[in-house]
């Protein structure tokens, strides 16, 4: 194998030549070690000629060869260059294949690829980190207690000549139709709908505002073009409605029966209970924004070059969702009124921020040993799983199969135990601050 480089910066680019000759010989010691197991017509077990399997097989036998000679021979032009690869190698044929695979010519490529930069981590022992904290006060706590009431809120019966309102619940019975005949999915008795909640198709609820105990009326809807149910999509509908009963809510009394009532031993265990969810939130947000402000010092005290396809991919993207959002009017006043070619220019800006952070916390990683464990992967694989209910299996079967998914899995866990572990390293000033400032996102990207 010849390989010659040519280097700029931290780009790298490596050409490779094999000789048709060193295939060949690869590709014969290859027919020799599946002869043996072979079972062709006319041929006893294992008496193949090699020549009959050349024949055959010779051009398939071959592309395996080239397939494993390319993947041996970039790891070893990488290794014989004693360098770090920031991504992984291009590779460029420079050969024809069919004449490779044939036989007849030399097999040649060059493969691009980034190398990590050389730095040394700052110091950070001497920084000093910002971190605002909050303690969950008393107020916070029966907002809390109230917004779990009105969660578990009890409905008691109207009058028989009480109109229904928005907010109440009322028991119908319905058909749905469309010309004139039902549709399946398309009825039920005795369902409780609490209007205003827009759990039904959009304008159903509001037109059983103001209809009493026993009255009917058919509502008239149009799905909508997304609809769930592709057959139903964007087609007008007719249901037949009958009121049963008209429910007026009501807030239930916060007290040791409604404690009992979510399965709690006492209310006192209930605001136990919340008060930690709580200042566990607020823990999180204050974590957060240390994280940030120690980020926002690592990038100051690190200046080094950038890989330059890491810096692409990142920017790649970041762009891609920013044209997403845009797409979707979600884009703050700001950055429309700035032209594409500032808005690039700030958003490469932040795509060169993350990369060098990335690796200046892979670097510190790698120096203080920091590793992730098994457990810790499989914890954050279950929570994945279970954001998706129903089709956890396919999701775990999913990352298992998919080495990319499982990196990007391992990478947020990687980063935190980085963080947390500069988070020790540094002096730490904490000021207190209100619930309010530290749910802020003022500072934020």
């Amino acid at each position: 194998m010849e390989c010659t480089e040519t280097s700029d910066g931290l780009s790298r680019m490596y050409k490779v030549k094999v000789p048709a000759s060193e295939l060949k010989a690869r590709l014969e010691a290859r027919i020799e070690e599946i002869r043996p197991q072979m079972r062709l017509k006319g041929f006893r077990p294992g008496k193949v000629p090699a020549s009959h399997v050349r024949k055959m097989f010779g051009q398939s036998l071959m592309g395996e060869v080239v397939e494993a000679v390319m993947k041996e021979s970039s790891e070893k032009a990488i290794t014989d260059a004693e360098i770090r690869p920031a991504s992984q190698p291009d590779m460029h044929m420079e050969s024809d294949m069919e004449k490779v695979i044939e036989g007849t010519e030399d097999l040649a490529y060059h493969m691009h690829v980034d190398i990590m930069p050389d730095f040394e981590p700052a110091d950070m022992s001497g920084i000093t980190i910002k971190k605002p904290v909050a303690e969950v006060d008393d107020a916070q706590l029966e907002e809390t207690l109230g917004q779990v009431a009105e969660n578990n809120m009890k409905y008691e019966p109207r009058g028989k000549t009480a109109k229904a309102k928005d907010g109440d619940a009322v028991v119908i019975d319905f058909v749905g139709k469309m010309d004139g005949e039902p549709f399946e999915g398309g009825a039920a008795e005795g369902h409780t709908l609490v209007l205003g909640s827009g759990s039904f198709i959009p304008g159903f609820e509001e037109q059983l505002v103001g209809l009493k105990t026993g009255e009917e009326k058919n509502v008239e809807v149009t799905f909508p073009e997304q609809y769930q149910a592709e057959h139903l999509a964007g087609k007008a509908a007719v249901f037949e409605v009958k009121v049963n009963e008209v429910r007026a809510p009501k807030k239930p009394d916060i007290d040791e029966e409604f404690a009992k009532g979510l399965g709690i031993e006492s209310l006192e265990e209930l605001k136990t209970m919340l008060k930690t969810q709580l200042q566990q939130e607020l823990d999180n947000a204050s974590r957060a924004k240390a994280k940030r402000h120690l980020l926002d010092a690592l990038d100051e005290k690190h200046d080094f070059e950038l890989p330059p396809k890491m810096v692409d991919m990142e920017f790649d993207q970041i762009w891609q969702q920013l044209q997403s959002e845009m797409d979707a009017g979600r884009v703050s006043d700001e950055d429309k009124e700035k032209s594409e070619d500032e808005l690039k220019e700030e958003y490469r800006k932040i795509a060169e921020r993350r990369v060098r952070l990335g690796l200046v916390l892979a670097e510190i990683g790698r120096i203080q040993e920091i590793k992730i464990s098994e457990q810790e992967v499989q914890q954050a694989l279950i929570r994945e799983a279970q954001r998706y209910p129903g089709q956890e299996r396919q999701v775990l079967e999913f990352f298992q199969k998919n080495e990319n998914a499982m990196a990007q899995l391992r990478a947020p866990i990687y980063e935190d135990k980085v963080v947390d572990h500069l988070l020790e390293t540094v002096k730490i000033d904490e000021e207190k601050v209100s619930r309010d400032e530290l749910l802020s996102d003022d500072d934020e990207e």
